[in-house]
């Protein structure tokens, strides 16, 4: 049983914080890596990339978006109450070295999965561009914490009600066009925003990497539901990622695998809340 020791629901509620005691995991977790929660007996696993990991205190923190039953059981959660299973690390570990100037580009939930890498990165002694966005003001998160990693920092909103209006491919091309000491760009959000990014960067010849994790189910290979081709060829995003270079990836694919279970997600969420 793994306690919450803290619960944070940021965006309207409808994204959820929680840091979560789990010692022999917080000593052992990578940037980029990720646990396996299952909230009781009979749930569903659910593959979580961790955002950040306190290794005195025995903790890790998951950032998570309710977007179907189980999640939704999960937010129904608070400090004091036990999660049954929470298994990991797993995944391959983000490639962390000094490199020199390095973009940050995150959006939605993705923000939570880049800030543990930024850290990382940061620490390294990199140079750390941060480029964070969202569809408005209130669904921001992490907005303080990237800020205080970042040398520089650029903030999109659809909306224009935060930051400059616009997408965060807009600030990177401005970067792109005016720099040229930047080694690497590291993007985790929506799959479309990953794409984006990817088609931009491709054009100026600058290494990409991107986070997969959005389409891992059972976390293990087993399932198979997260293949995704990459230089063509068939990789498992839980147990070859998920992390992968963002020129190598059949994104046009990936968007099509991404949205299989959406209805089903959706009818288990209306069915949960009747």
């Amino acid at each position: 049983m793994y306690e919450i020791i803290q619960k944070q629901e940021m965006a309207k509620g409808t994204i959820v914080k929680f840091i979560v005691n789990a010692p022999k995991i917080a000593v052992k977790i990578k940037p980029g890596q990720f646990v396996i929660i299952r909230v009781n007996e009979t749930g569903e696993r659910i593959p979580l990339t961790v955002a950040d990991v306190d290794p005195f205190s025995g903790t890790i923190t998951i950032i998570f978006q309710v977007v179907g039953k189980s999640t939704a059981l999960m937010r129904s959660l608070n400090a004091g109450d036990f999660f049954k299973d929470v298994v990991g690390p797993l995944g391959k570990a983000a490639h962390i070295e000094k490199l020199g100037t390095i973009i940050f580009v995150g959006g939605g939930t993705g923000i939570a999965i880049l800030h543990h890498i930024t850290k990382a990165m940061k620490l390294a002694g990199n140079y750390v561009i941060g480029i964070i966005g969202a569809r408005e003001k209130e669904m921001l998160i992490l907005e303080e914490e990237m800020n205080l990693l970042c040398d520089e920092m650029v903030i999109t909103t659809d909306d224009g009600s935060y930051g400059q209006q616009g997408f965060v491919t807009q600030p990177l091309e401005k970067y792109l066009d005016e720099r040229h000491d930047v080694k690497e760009v590291y993007a985790i959000g929506p799959i479309i925003m990953m794409k984006n990014v990817s088609n931009l960067t491709k054009k100026y010849g600058i290494k990409t990497m991107v986070s997969l994790n959005p389409i891992m189910v059972d976390g293990t290979g087993m399932c198979g539901c997260c293949r995704v081709t990459i230089a063509g060829s068939t990789k498992f995003c839980c147990v070859d990622g998920p992390d992968f270079e963002a020129s190598e990836i059949d994104f046009d694919e990936l968007e099509k695998r991404n949205t299989m279970y959406l209805k089903e997600e959706k009818d288990a969420l209306l069915f949960s809340i009747k």
